[in-house]
């Protein structure tokens, strides 16, 4: 295996692990950009996932930087791929700080503590709530383009973001998918906090990461490119997953 640093906790046992480590210490790779830690964890994935599951796994990419790297987990692993919408609700003061994740289904995560500790009344966040309610819909519409959510009745759902800080956006991912009626849920993520881990452990099935951040954490700083992923790279990058796997890519950019 390529990265010595891999884990992959499953309920009730750990399949495989290593020691957590802190901020990315010095002689660690970082990944070039989201398509190189999607090829990375990947390889990861063909290793953990059960054989079993192969006729019955679809990958999910959390817009809009989780989609690039899921893409190339699927296209690694031949599996179909979709686009799975959810919003971090960010405090006022510090946006990239969540207070809390909606997600589609109507979805809503609610980060008490730091509501609490930041003095968010109940009326601003649910201000921002719908704000960002609003985004979502309009990013749903945008990826989607008429095309309906892939079925996950009965299936291995296997979620994809490029990193994980608080885990709060996975944590609404968990919930949509298995409202939606899958049969076991995967999160996978090129590096993880320590506190996300811990999260996921309790809420997936499975939780895959090839690096687990300890202390301070800042996901960009474990990419080397790590530019905003942009709608049309969104939608870019799905047409031609559909394409490959030998789908009618409908809603093809003009």
């Amino acid at each position: 295996m390529d990265d010595a640093a891999a884990w992959s906790i499953k309920r009730g046992r750990h399949a495989f692990t290593s020691p957590p480590s802190g901020a990315r210490p010095r002689g660690v790779r970082p990944f070039a950009d989201r398509k190189d830690a999607g090829r990375r964890l990947g390889g990861t994935l063909a290793d953990v996932l059960d054989a079993k599951d192969a006729m019955d796994t679809v990958v999910l990419g959390l817009a809009r930087g989780g989609v690039p790297v899921a893409c190339e987990v699927a296209r690694m692993l031949r599996f179909p791929v979709d686009v799975l919408v959810v919003r971090k609700i960010g405090v006022p003061a510090q946006p990239e700080l969540a207070m809390g994740a909606i997600g589609e289904e109507g979805v809503l995560v609610v980060e008490r503590t730091t509501v609490r500790a930041c003095g968010v009344s109940e009326a601003e966040f649910a201000r921002l709530a719908s704000a960002e309610r609003a985004e979502l819909e309009r990013r749903v519409r945008t990826y989607r383009r008429g095309r309906a959510p892939m079925r996950l009745e009965m299936k291995v759902s296997v979620i994809v973001d490029d990193g994980l800080a608080t885990g709060a956006s996975a944590e609404a991912a968990c919930e949509v998918v298995r409202a939606r009626g899958a049969s076991r849920v995967i999160v996978a993520t090129p590096v993880s906090s320590n506190a996300a881990a811990r999260r996921m452990e309790d809420l997936a099935d499975q939780f895959v990461t090839l690096e687990r951040v300890g202390g301070p954490f800042a996901v960009g700083q474990w990419y080397e490119d790590f530019r905003p992923t942009s709608d049309q790279e969104v939608i870019d990058d799905l047409i031609e997953a559909q394409r490959l796997d030998g789908e009618d890519p409908k809603g093809a950019a003009t």
